[in-house]
């Protein structure tokens, strides 16, 4: 099989603290790269670290990613050792974004499925109305934590256009945001625009980011849940991305245990079955884009 790049893990994070170097060992001996997406300042950090102690075949981006803005967002002991939200500083990032082990800008976006799960968590519990509306985040805060969240994102996209890299999109129960504002600065996107990581979107929203010039990220999750299927299929396959998104959403057949860019020939192997396609073509395909999207070899 040709070589495979998971272009979208976080083997930086503290998950991986005990057997780090030998969870990359077992990548590269398997002929598998890994792009280590930071999402925050720490991490990106931790990610460029990580390109340079292992220059042939890691590579890292440098993003802020949405729920580092909100406390009652993120707390995720698999990343850091404790919670940690900060301000986006657009200096600092910049600066960061310049080494040239950084292939993207990102992982940056928008996240409003913690404001829905709070709200449909507490319909659940059988809160009345006005419960439902007054209990935890109210409207008007989650109006402003979306626009915090839409500010950052576009700060991060003028960051990727002055940098002339691409950009590494998270995007959760938000694409209409997402897409009016990655429409709104269409002009200065970079070419390719870079990568729509965890694609979990309609068709339509898929055909209008590619219309824009972004590629889709694919990872475990296509293995055991159906509704990814269609977009799946038909996008082109010159637009596919291959990922783990680890430590998280392992695939079939290794669900609930700790994911790792090792496990993304699964993820190859589905995407096959469902194209009606060889291994090596989806394999090889993928590879290609990523070399095409990041400039990696």
């Amino acid at each position: 099989m040709s070589r495979v790049i998971d272009t979208h893990a976080h083997v930086q994070f503290t998950a991986y603290d005990a057997d780090r170097d030998i969870v990359i060992g077992r990548a590269l001996e398997a002929g598998i790269g890994m792009v280590n997406v930071g999402t925050q300042y720490s991490t990106s950090l931790d990610a460029v670290r990580l390109a340079e102690q292992y220059p042939e075949g890691l590579w890292a981006t440098a993003g802020f990613h949405p729920n580092h803005l909100d406390a009652n967002a993120h707390y995720d002991p698999q990343e850091l050792n404790e919670c940690s939200t900060e301000r986006f500083e657009y200096a600092k990032f910049l600066d960061l974004a310049r080494h040239p082990m950084v292939v993207a800008v990102g992982e940056c976006g928008l996240d409003y499925a913690h404001f829905t799960r709070e709200r449909s968590e507490r319909r659940q519990n059988g809160a009345s109305a006005e419960a439902i509306d007054a209990g935890g985040l109210q409207q008007e805060e989650i109006k402003n934590l979306q626009k915090q969240q839409q500010e950052v994102f576009l700060q991060q996209v003028i960051l990727a256009a002055e940098l002339k890299k691409p950009l590494v999109l998270h995007c959760r129960q938000a694409f209409a945001d997402l897409i009016k504002i990655l429409k709104s600065k269409s002009r200065i996107l970079n070419s390719p625009a870079g990568v729509v990581h965890f694609f979990s979107g309609t068709w339509d929203d898929a055909r209008t980011l590619l219309d824009l010039g972004f590629f889709l990220g694919f990872g475990g999750v296509v293995t055991f849940a159906r509704e990814y299927d269609e977009v799946v299929k038909k996008a082109p396959l010159d637009r596919l991305l291959l990922e783990t998104d680890a430590p998280y959403v392992s695939p079939a057949p290794h669900r609930g245990k700790r994911n790792e860019p090792a496990y993304i020939v699964e993820t190859a192997k589905k995407i096959a079955q469902l194209r009606g396609v060889p291994l090596e073509e989806i394999a090889a395909g993928t590879a290609a884009n990523t070399r095409t999207l990041f400039g990696v070899s």
